[in-house]
């Protein structure tokens, strides 16, 4: 299985903050199946900054600890930045980085209570320039649930989505597991990953979350999502199924 979110680098954002935490992270995630993770530190969040040129020489480092630790887990870059007007500008400096590096898919994250009103044209940018906008965790983004006509028009003009294993399996709360599961039932998402941070409060919980959706939409559903975690890597073409709106349901108390 093959994770394309998590917070594995050491020291420089709110995941791992040493070396052996990356260590308790990496035996974890081979713990649930995991053989292959990204590394997607926060990037212009109004707290972290971290560029292409910061992570990936802290990809190879922590790639040759794990080799010297003898655990069968690679890590790839990449980078979960935050919206904001000059990522493409940006992009073009050699800022920011797309998932493995060279791919086209490119991790998107909105603030947790909103969407920018300059959202869907910037996302219709990036596509115009060859990239894949993949929007993190939708589900926890308190707009999108009271408007989830939002997400259904930015998955219909072209954009992916990745919703988090915790969402889903209820780590979060009742509402936000439930609009985890309008998302999936809607085709508005395309990957499942782990966000991990660490290994207790915020884990993997990808085994958990590949169980859930096996019982719950059967086996072809837990292919659709690991097969697309392996189009990403390899840079193909992921599979979209034709996208649903979400009827409005009254949410209450999502925090």
């Amino acid at each position: 299985m093959i994770d394309i979110h998590s917070h594995i680098l050491p020291g420089i954002d709110d995941g791992a903050k040493t070396i052996q935490d990356s260590i308790s992270m990496a035996k974890k995630a081979v713990s649930e199946g995991i053989h292959t993770i990204i590394a997607t530190p926060h990037h212009m969040n109004g707290k972290y900054e971290n560029s292409k040129s910061d992570i990936l020489p802290l990809v190879s480092s922590l790639n040759a600890t794990l080799k010297e630790e003898k655990i069968n887990l690679e890590v790839l870059p990449g980078q979960e930045s935050r919206i904001y007007g000059d990522i493409l500008e940006d992009y073009q400096k050699g800022e920011i980085l797309p998932i493995n590096q060279d791919s086209q898919y490119l991790f998107i994250e909105f603030p947790s209570s909103s969407v920018p009103r300059y959202s869907e044209r910037l996302l219709y940018e990036i596509q115009v320039q060859g990239l894949t906008p993949v929007i993190v965790h939708p589900e926890r983004n308190a707009e999108l649930i009271e408007r989830p006509d939002k997400l259904y028009r930015l998955v219909k003009n072209g954009a992916a989505t990745q919703v988090t294993a915790s969402s889903l399996v209820g780590y979060f709360g009742k509402n936000i597991q439930k609009f985890s599961q309008q998302i999936i039932e809607a085709n508005l998402t395309h990957f499942i990953a782990s966000d991990a941070h660490n290994v207790d409060n915020r884990s993997f919980k990808m085994e958990e979350a590949m169980d859930y959706i096996e019982k719950k939409y059967g086996i072809d559903c837990v292919y659709y999502f690991t097969e697309n975690a392996e189009m990403v890597v390899e840079n193909k073409t992921i599979y979209k199924e034709i996208p649903e709106e979400i009827k409005k349901k009254k949410f209450l108390g999502i925090f």
